[in-house]
């Protein structure tokens, strides 16, 4: 898989780890995914560190504050989209009824990003970037490869990224419940799934996917390093699922590469 450079305007280009201890947490996913844990320069902000693959940043892992563990902070997986001009795009996303949850942040030289709300209640994220365009590698085993949407009213969140991003979609004809792919300027990036009663209160979010080459094997390496399979795997039309969640809860899903990846 060619080394990525950039990414386009509404483009899933990076996803990260906020993490309760990132020595624990780069332990787990290094043993899962074969990666390796690179330090970055933060100028003299909270650490940060890449997950690389063959030198590649795939992924990122950060911290959270103590303050914020006090606050119910739990860990988790985030995914950014990228933007070319994000003071705008936030201010475009207000309009349209989403909430900033955190305001425009310099990171050093690496980018800007911002944290929001959608309409439905979804946390997203958002990527300018400087020097950090985003991962290095990407929709190819032992990277991201996905990313999902779960939410209970599609009509409110396609009419919000539509008109934030310029998304479209597509049915999915395989899928027993409601599934759109999501296409950015040609390209599918993702997947929107309906929220059924059996989720119970569980919130929308963002799901996270990594390629793998056995779904099978990564779910015995997930609960050997001391995590667990929460789901899986299950067959699907592109190929073995399963849904994992690391020793500090946060939840990621891992695919077959091979259609989608």
């Amino acid at each position: 898989m060619a080394i990525r450079d950039s990414y386009k305007h509404g483009e899933f280009c990076w996803v990260d780890l906020a993490s309760h201890d990132q020595e624990s947490a780069a332990t787990f996913y290094c043993q899962v995914f074969g990666w390796e844990l690179r330090q970055e320069d933060t100028h003299g902000g909270p650490p940060y560190s890449s997950f690389t693959l063959e030198r590649s940043s795939v992924a990122g892992l950060g911290e959270i504050s103590s303050e914020m563990q006090e606050m119910g902070v739990l860990p988790t997986w985030s995914s950014y989209i990228n933007v070319d001009d994000i003071e705008a795009v936030v201010a475009q996303a207000q309009e349209l009824g989403a909430t900033v949850t955190a305001p425009v942040m310099q990171i050093a030289d690496a980018g800007k990003t911002a944290f929001l709300m959608d309409p439905a209640g979804t946390s997203f994220a958002l990527w300018q970037a400087g020097n950090h365009a985003g991962a290095k590698r990407s929709n190819e085993e032992n990277s991201f490869c996905w990313v999902e949407l779960a939410t209970r009213d599609f009509e409110k969140a396609k009419a919000f990224y539509t008109s934030l991003f310029g998304w479209n979609y597509r049915e999915n004809p395989h899928t027993a419940q409601p599934y759109l792919i999501i296409e950015n300027q040609g390209r599918t990036i993702g997947g929107m799934l309906l929220m059924t009663e059996e989720w119970g209160d569980h919130p929308p979010y963002w799901g996270v996917y990594f390629g793998v080459t056995n779904v099978s094997e990564t779910k015995e390496r997930v609960e050997s390093a001391g995590g667990q399979c929460l789901h899986g795997p299950f067959d699907t039309p592109v190929g073995p699922m399963g849904v994992m969640q690391d020793p500090q809860g946060a939840i990621f899903s891992v695919m077959q590469a091979g259609k989608t990846c």
